[in-house]
């Protein structure tokens, strides 16, 4: 029982969050220096990740928790850093070109 708990709350929670439009609310623009070329900013959506997991999954394991003192790069992340140690096609949705458009976003 408690686990169908636990899992309705992680399934449906960031389903609410999007829907209220409240996922905005924390959400993180990764700028880059320029020259950037035609590639939107990354977004990442920290309310949704936080209604599914607990600060210490991700801070200091992965980011410091400090606005811009990790250098995040999609090479590192393609490497298995940073986001891309869950999004890896098995616990996440991979990074990979058809997926540009979940992070990057005008």
């Amino acid at each position: 029982m408690r686990r169908a708990w636990r899992w309705s709350l992680a399934t449906l929670l960031p389903i609410l969050l999007l829907s209220n439009g409240l996922a905005d609310l924390g959400d993180i623009m990764f700028t880059r220096p320029p020259p950037t070329g035609d590639t939107p900013t990354a977004v990442f959506p920290h309310a949704v990740h936080r209604a599914q997991f607990k600060c210490y999954v991700c801070h200091d394991a992965l980011f410091r928790m400090q606005s811009g003192a990790n250098r995040v790069t999609m090479d590192a992340i393609s490497q298995g850093k940073f986001c891309g140690a869950c999004h890896d096609g098995k616990t996440a949705f991979p990074v990979a070109f058809e997926t540009c458009g979940r992070c990057h976003r005008e």
